[in-house]
């Protein structure tokens, strides 16, 4: 009864993994971009 329960536990936090390296990827790919809108904001509001 054991093993089928840990196999999706085990498959669920690879899926997890997954996701959050693709997510981690994403921002750091995007990170430059919100960086210098958000520089240009500050800028811009003084």
């Amino acid at each position: 009864m054991m093993k089928p329960s840990s196999y999706s536990t085990v498959t669920m936090v690879i899926c997890l993994i997954y996701s959050m390296s693709k997510w981690i990827s994403t921002c750091s790919e995007l990170w430059p971009n919100i960086g210098i809108a958000l520089v240009a904001a500050l800028l811009s509001g003084r």
